[in-house]
C-alpha cells in the first residue's frame, strides 16, 4: 500500500526544524519526518543539518560535505550541531560540524564552502532519458516504512523495479528515482544531502531482494543549483562484498542540469520479515 506523502514544508530548515542557539551551535529534535523505518535519524537529514549550520556560520555555500556516521539519534532526541571553521580563506572556508546527543557524538561532517568563477562551457554528463515524473509509477513503500521520512518525501520509479517486482532474480546495478518534498521548489546542498541518501536503497535492484542498509559515510558534492521541484536520483551501485556496499548517485534537475553527486558506503543485509 502506498504511503501518503503529507509534508507541506517548503524550506529545508523548516523541514529539519533546525534553529541557531549560539554563534557556533545549532539544535533540532528528531521527529517522525526525519527518521528511518528503524526510528532513528535518517543519515541524509543528519548531513543536511550539518550543511545548514556550516553554511550559516560561514555565510558561504557548500561545495562539498562528507559525513562519518558514528552512532544513532533516536526518535525524540534533541540533537546539537557544533561548528568549527578551521580555515577561512579569501574564497574557501574549510569547516567541520560535530553532531551529538546528550554529549554523545553521533556524526562528524567535514566540508568546504565558497565560490569561484571558472565554469565548463558545455555539460560533461547527460541525464539519462527517462519519463517525466508524472509518467512514472509511484514507489509503493511497504508498511514497515510508515511513520518515517518516506511519508514526507515522494518518490517515483524512473528506472528499476518496484518492491513487488523483487523476485530474487539478479538485476541491473543502475536505477533511478524521481524525488521531491511537495511544495519545496528551491534545491540546496542540504536538500541534495537528503535525496542523496536514497543511494543506500539501490542495493535491492541488482540483488532482486529487499535489503537493509545503514550508511557508514555519505558525501555530497554540489554542482549547479537551479530551481526544480523534482530531482532525479540516478543510482549506480559499484560493489558489494563482505556485507558492505558502495554506490554513487547523480542528482539531476527536471530539465537535465546536474545539481550534484552523492556517494556512500553502507553495511547491507537481506531484510527478513519479523517472526511471530
Amino acid at each position: 500500500m502506498h504511503l501518503l506523502v503529507t509534508s507541506l514544508i517548503v524550506d529545508v530548515k523548516e523541514f529539519l526544524g533546525i534553529r541557531q542557539v549560539s554563534a557556533t551551535s545549532w539544535s533540532f529534535q528528531v521527529t517522525d519526518r526525519l527518521i528511518t523505518p528503524g526510528k532513528f535519524l535518517f543519515g541524509g537529514c543528519g548531513l543536511a543539518s550539518a550543511i545548514v549550520a556550516l553554511e550559516e556560520a560561514s555565510t558561504r555555500p557548500a561545495i562539498y560535505a562528507a559525513a562519518h556516521y558514528l552512532s544513532f539519534a533516536p526518535l525524540g532526541a534533541e540533537v546539537n550541531v557544533d561548528v568549527d571553521l578551521a580555515v577561512v580563506g579569501n574564497r574557501i572556508t574549510q569547516g567541520r560540524a560535530t553532531t551529538s546527543v546528550e554529549g554523545r557524538e553521533i556524526l562528524t561532517v567535514n566540508a568546504a564552502l565558497g565560490t569561484g568563477e571558472l565554469n565548463a562551457p558545455v555539460p560533461w554528463l547527460t541525464m539519462p532519458d527517462v519519463p517525466a515524473p508524472e509518467n512514472c509509477p509511484p514507489r509503493l513503500m511497504p508498511r514497515r516504512f510508515d511513520n518515517s521520512i518516506f511519508n514526507h518525501v515522494e518518490t517515483r520509479i524512473a528506472i528499476g523495479r518496484s518492491f513487488d517486482q523483487l523476485d530474487a532474480t539478479l538485476g541491473s546495478p543502475v536505477s533511478a528515482l524521481w524525488a521531491r518534498v511537495p511544495s519545496h521548489l528551491e534545491p540546496s546542498a542540504a536538500t541534495l544531502a537528503i535525496f542523496g541518501d536514497l543511494v543506500s536503497g539501490g542495493v535491492t535492484q541488482p540483488l532482486g531482494r529487499n535489503t537493509m542498509g545503514r550508511s557508514l559515510d555519505n558525501t555530497i558534492r554540489v554542482a549547479t543549483l537551479t530551481p526544480t521541484e523534482w530531482v532525479l536520483c540516478e543510482i549506480h551501485m559499484h560493489a558489494l562484498h563482505g556485507g558492505f556496499a558502495q554506490g554513487t548517485g547523480y542528482l539531476w534537475s527536471r530539465d537535465g542540469v546536474l545539481l550534484g553527486t552523492a556517494s556512500q558506503s553502507m553495511s547491507s543485509k537481506f531484510w527478513e520479515p519479523p517472526t511471530t
